[in-house]
């Protein structure tokens, strides 16, 4: 929204500064901040009131998840509401992109909602069934691929780029549309799966935001990919400034779910968050890119896939407890040691993802 003072710029001025994306990610940034931190304390106290008794902890659970017995769940609002002010206020709002991210978080935030609020309700873990949840992201997960298909320039359509190999790019033609659904699908369950730890989540999130906000900028621009010899995708640097935004979101979040945990993200917070960054990812036309910077976010769900396949062949278990995080729980570790050396492998694993940029 900001950006139409540029209209009151005559080609120098403060109003010229809203031209540049990087001003307005700035801008958007500590916007997104600012919400999270003056508006969090309020509301975790309204949670707090019309919750009562939190959300419910599962009985088979690690036992030290006990203790939080109690905590206000949904706080995933808190990053949508920073997210959403930051990004109306500070893209421009022309952007094909940015409306589609923005349709897949919220929508998906919806879905996290209606998971969520049965669960707290109900004061059990079963929520939205399963099979629901799936068609209905199935569902913006395909209407958000056709978007995208109509946005993306038709030498663009239909094309997949691998990493590490400059010239190596498949065209998929129409398979390409489920494959983007999968791609969007996935990533938002895969970081559902992940928040199961105060703190687990969210800052992998915001590596993998950060990382493919990096690689938006980057795709956007003629002199950089004509450089790095990657596809240029018109219109994607846009979607730095949703990343700066949902990275703002979520610091602010962060402040509040740091061990122990005043709130939690919640299914309205998880689902969203993995369906903007698959989004994103499907945008920028770095899906498997994501794959490696959330490597993280696909190993928590291998780990769950391989468990219930496994148990239901054989009648045993692979791990101690899935995903992946409660086994190490099991094995002794303690929270907090999880929590950062999961983030460090996140950083590593983006660190790796933006190499990929120059290796090509």
């Amino acid at each position: 929204m900001l950006y139409w003072l540029t209209d009151l710029s005559d080609g120098g001025g403060v109003f010229n500064l809203f031209r540049y994306i990087t001003f307005r990610a700035g801008g958007a940034f500590f916007t997104a901040l600012l919400v999270g931190f003056i508006f969090g304390p309020w509301l975790i106290g309204i949670l707090r009131r019309t919750q009562g008794k939190g959300q419910p902890i599962r009985d088979d659970g690690p036992e030290g998840h006990i203790s939080k017995a109690g905590t206000p769940t949904m706080g995933g609002i808190l990053i949508l509401t920073a997210l959403l002010v930051s990004t109306l206020l500070w893209a421009r709002l022309d952007n094909g992109y940015i409306w589609v991210v923005l349709m897949v978080t919220y929508g998906y935030a919806a879905i996290g909602f209606a998971d969520d609020y049965a669960k707290v309700s109900k004061q059990n873990t079963k929520g939205v069934s399963s099979k629901a949840r799936l068609a209905l992201g199935f569902l913006l997960a395909l209407l958000a691929s056709l978007l995208t298909w109509y946005l993306h320039p038709s030498d663009l359509e239909g094309r997949l780029s691998i990493p590490f190999f400059k010239d190596l790019v498949l065209n998929l033609g129409y398979f390409y549309i489920p494959f983007a659904m999968i791609v969007i699908v996935g990533a938002a369950n895969a970081v559902n799966l992940t928040d199961g730890l105060d703190g687990l989540a969210i800052m992998p999130v915001m590596i993998a935001a950060g990382t493919l906000g990096a690689i938006a900028y980057v795709v956007g621009r003629t002199d950089f990919t004509e450089y790095l010899g990657v596809q240029f995708v018109p219109g994607s640097g846009e979607l730095v400034i949703f990343t700066a935004a949902l990275m703002g979101g979520g610091l602010g979040f962060l402040w509040y779910n740091a061990p122990p945990a005043a709130v939690f993200m919640g299914d309205t917070g998880s689902l969203a968050l993995g369906g903007a960054i698959g989004a994103i990812a499907v945008c920028t036309q770095h899906e498997i890119v994501l794959g490696i910077v959330g490597g993280l976010f696909v190993v928590e769900a291998l780990s769950v896939i391989i468990q219930v396949a496994y148990f239901k062949r054989t009648g045993k278990r692979v791990f101690l407890m899935a995903p992946i995080h409660h086994h190490f729980e099991k094995k002794g570790w303690s929270e907090p040691q999880i929590v950062i050396r999961f983030w460090i492998i996140s950083l590593i694993l983006a660190l790796i993802g933006l190499a990929t940029l120059k290796i090509r």
